[in-house]
Order: C-alpha cells, then structure tokens, then sequence
C-alpha cells in the first residue's frame, strides 16, 4: 500500500511554514478508532431550533456516551449537534445562521458536526422547502469547515426518535473519520434490537463476508469481530491461504472456498451456513476498465456477475431458504463510480449503480421480513489497487474531497460496522459514501 508523502512533507515542521505561503493544502490528521481518540474525548454543544422534536433524546444520549455538554461561549469543542426538525418555513432557516455563525469555529480538529431533521416526502410544502434546504447547509459547511472535521444531516422520521442511538453513535464518534457531506435517514425500526452492548454489538450474530482475503474484505472482517461478530469468510479458490491466514487471526473464522458467478455457488453457500447468518456483506469485486469503445463482451460479462448478478443469486437463495435471520442485515459494497461515474470504467459504474438500485429495491421487502439493507460507496481509499494508480491520477483522487487525503480500509469497513448492528434497525436503503466528501457526484 502507498504512503501519502504529500501529507507528510506538507505536515512535517518546515512543512506548516512553507505549505500556507504556496497556498497548498494541508490535510488534517484524522482521529481514527484505537488512535486513543474516543465519542467522549470532547464536549458536545446541543442547539436547536423552536418546536424541535428531539430535545430529550439527544440529552439522553450524550449523557450516555459520556460527552459533556458545552458551557459558556468560548471553549473549544468536539462537536456541534443542532436539531433542525422544528423548522417548519423558509424563514425559519435563519436558525442554521444562529446556532452555526458564532459556534462553528470552536470546533476542534477531527470534530464532529451534525444537523438532525425531518424527512421532507410527506410533509406540507413549506416545511418540505425548509427540510430540504438542510442538504444544501450541511454540504456546504462540509467544505468550508476543514480542519478534518465531518458534518452530516440525518433525517429522523416521526415517530423514530428512539432509533438515532446507533448512527449518532458512529457518527460522533472517531469510527466515522472519513465520512463526511452525507445525509442518513432513520425511519422506525424494522424488528426490535433487544438490549445492545455497545462494546460489543454484534456479539452473538454470525457475519458472511465476501472477498474477505484481503484489502478492504480483510478490514470489514477485523471491525465485525473485534465488534464480537462469529464470522464465515469467502473467496475465491486461488487465494486459499491468504483467507485461511485472515481466518486464523479472527477466532478460528469459518471459510468458503468458491467462485461466486458459478452456478452452483448460491447454493453451496447457503448449504454452507445451515444455521444461517445475521449479517451478508457483499464485498467482493474487481475492476476491468477499458473505454466502451474498446470493451469486449467477455469483459464487460465477468466483471457484471461478480460485482452485481451474483449478488442478486446469492440473496435470493439465501431469502428463499430463510438463511437471514430477524433484524438481519445485507450490507453492500458500492462505489463512488457508480455515482459520479468515471471514464474507462463504463463496466464498473454500471455494476456498482446497480448495487444502489439494489438496496433501493429491497428495502421495502426486506423491511416486511424485519432486516435492512443498506450500501457504502467508497471513494479513493489506500488500497493495493489505488497504490498501482499513476501518480497524477492517485494524487487527484486523494486531493479531491473536503479532507484532502484518501481514506483508508477501515474506514469503510467501520462504517459497514454502523450498518450491521442490531441497534441500526431504523437504518434501512440507504447509500452512505466513504469519501472524505468527494468534490466530485452528489
């Protein structure tokens, strides 16, 4: 994996003096998970605006994760929590300007800032106007704000104020590092999550990971059992020994050996798993690029069965067998070219836009069963594929968002974590993008 010696040399001492002189940016160190940095490091300053519907809920949970609340007007904090769900008419947005103009500069770095509103289908026109229009702020303080800090809209549905414990959770807390510009949506729970250790909420679940030999699959594998997950790992025959070797680190992890576009695989799997699992991510893929124009048939067919058909497959089997349990999860692996898209990957784009048409599908069914599926599109993430990149093009990719740096597996492999809880039961098709905020889609 490739170093980013741009963020070194622009960080190192001489560095700090030279780099603002040449107008260059300097990215910002970002407070990962086990770097010593926890939800709790820092205080949280609660605003919101009148008629707010989440005033005790949010108290409650910051007493919870054991953040203090902000006093006074001038020490520094870690993050900004506004509740914007009482805001009803234009005119009211003004309230952003109130709580945002003489706070948001104590923020410290790698902070956190999150709005919090209503979902605005459904609502009447003037408050529908107002909700929508948190998008356009939270995008855009995202890339003013710097500093490696994250802001976030999410969107609580009426009458699932009690299910914003586990998103509030990740996104206030360092797990969330590289996650930023996104809008979350928590409707009403699709089964109860029962009482949840919070150092450990997936104790008990069995996880299915695919391409879980290496890279990101690897990392996803390491979060979902250091979150107490029994995992069974999958990956192709030819790398046997590098899913043995990850297997063996993660408490003696069950492994499935197989190609997933074979015919037989869906069934092999679910045979496989007879006690079935609570958790499905879909992880594997591969890149074949080459422009349309120079796209042969072949090409285009192998890379579609593995990053799209196959996953339909191995759903259906195992939804027909009833393999997922209740308040199971499906979790995908997207890409942020399967939003933006991306020239010389026409194939690529496709596969992973399908994924997200996937997840917008079935929801609603898998709703009605008590799970959830939801997707993460990653952005230029420090991977042995990125590292192959030419330099022009990797130094573009990592630059290119409001953190000015890649972002690496675990990034996306703990935002997968969020997904998979037990306690994410209110969070069902959603998209959430690992980017840093890319400059670049929506």
């Amino acid at each position: 994996m490739s170093t980013d010696l741009y963020s070194q040399v622009v960080n190192s001492p001489p560095g700090r003096l030279i780099a603002p002189r040449l107008g260059l940016p300097r990215p910002a160190r970002l407070d990962r998970d086990g770097d010593g940095a926890t939800a709790s490091s820092g205080s949280v300053l609660l605003g919101a605006a009148p008629d707010g519907r989440l005033a005790e809920p949010l108290e409650r949970l910051i007493g919870e994760i054991g953040a203090p609340e902000a006093t006074g007007s001038e020490e520094p904090v870690k993050a900004l929590v506004f509740d914007a769900t009482g805001i009803s008419d234009s005119t009211e947005l003004v309230e952003l300007q109130r709580f945002f103009h003489p706070n948001v500069k104590r923020v410290e770095r790698s902070g956190r800032v999150v709005v919090l509103g209503t979902p605005p289908t459904g609502l009447p026109p003037r408050a529908a106007t107002a909700q929508r229009a948190l998008e356009g702020f939270t995008r855009s303080l995202g890339k003013e704000i710097g500093r490696g800090i994250a802001v976030q809209l999410v969107y609580v549905a009426e009458g699932a104020e009690g299910e914003i414990d586990s998103t509030l959770r990740f996104l206030l807390s360092p797990k969330s590092a590289y996650v930023s510009g996104q809008i979350v949506r928590v409707g009403k729970a699709v089964a109860k999550a029962g009482e949840i250790e919070w150092e450990q909420p997936l104790a008990g679940r069995t996880a299915l990971v695919t391409g879980a030999s290496r890279g990101i699959g690897e990392a996803i594998a390491r979060a979902l059992h250091r979150d107490g997950a029994k995992l069974v790992l999958l990956d192709v025959p030819a790398l046997s020994d590098d899913l043995k070797e990850v297997a063996a680190t993660l408490g003696k992890a069950e492994t499935i050996e197989v190609d997933i576009t074979e015919e037989d695989a869906p069934g092999r799997i679910a045979d496989a798993i007879p006690g079935g699992v609570d958790i499905v991510v879909h992880n594997a893929g591969v890149t074949k690029d080459r422009t349309i124009a120079k796209m042969p048939e072949d090409r285009w067919s192998t890379l579609m069965e593995i990053n799209l058909s196959s996953e339909e497959r191995i759903d259906d089997e195992l939804l027909s067998r009833d393999l997922l349990h209740e308040n199971g999860r499906i979790v995908c692996v997207s890409s942020m070219s399967g939003i933006a898209g991306n020239s010389g990957q026409t194939n690529y784009a496709t596969s992973k836009a399908g994924v997200i048409g996937m997840v917008e599908a079935l929801a609603p069914s898998l709703a009605e069963r008590g799970a959830t599926i939801n997707a993460v599109a990653p952005g230029f993430i420090e991977t042995q594929m990125t590292a192959k990149m030419p330099i022009a093009i990797r130094e573009a990719g990592r630059r290119m968002n409001s953190m000015s740096q890649g972002g690496k597996p675990v990034d996306v492999a703990e935002t997968i974590a969020w997904f998979a809880s037990p306690a994410s039961a209110g969070v069902n098709g959603n998209v959430v993008r690992v980017c840093g905020q890319s400059l670049l889609g929506a």
